[in-house]
């Protein structure tokens, strides 16, 4: 299975990633942070200074309707922040 599952592209990252050279991918939940480097590496070419992890919570949600009260949730996952080496860039958009 791929550690890297896919980026994160939102204005909020688009912004990280322009100001800070700092990328965001959604991972594997059992990658670790040594598992990330590699895969962004090889993937990509570039050379990485810094990793952060972050476990996104589920979001529940509870509405009344006519049938009745219904509940759901979204999926848990696991994000990393990139931050690769001053002057490399990661190009998102070249395999669209």
């Amino acid at each position: 299975m791929s550690i890297l599952i896919k980026p994160i592209i939102t204005e909020k990252a688009t912004a990280d990633s322009e100001l800070n050279n700092r990328y965001s991918f959604v991972v594997d939940n059992k990658a670790n942070k040594i598992e990330i480097k590699d895969a962004v590496e090889s993937a990509y070419g570039v050379s990485v200074s810094k990793i952060r992890t972050i476990n996104v919570r589920p979001d529940r949600k509870t509405r009344y309707t006519k049938s009745g009260m219904i509940t759901g949730k979204t999926k848990a996952y696991k994000k990393a922040l990139v931050q690769v080496a001053e002057g490399e860039t990661i190009d998102l958009y070249s395999n669209l």
